[in-house]
């Protein structure tokens, strides 16, 4: 059984405290990947964000740079 919670963009938004704009302008496709972050159900143009790798990717990474967020080529993005 499948146990994944699977949020859209307003309700991440909503948990890690950023503009939804923000997630799909700046973080989908370089800090949130598709596969690992995120899927679009049914090969649709919607997008479900899953809760759990997102919320371990965050804490794996929030002890080098508290305001930071790692980006997938390695840099970070600050603010």
């Amino acid at each position: 059984m499948n146990t994944t919670e699977y949020l859209t963009t307003e309700e991440l938004a909503e948990r890690i405290r950023y503009e939804a704009r923000t997630i799909r302008e700046r973080l989908k496709d370089s800090v949130l990947l598709e596969g690992v972050h995120y899927i679009r159900p049914f090969g649709g143009r919607k997008i479900l964000y899953m809760w759990e790798p997102i919320q371990r990717d965050m804490a794996l990474h929030s002890g080098h740079h508290s305001l930071s967020i790692p980006m997938a080529n390695g840099g970070r993005m600050h603010g």
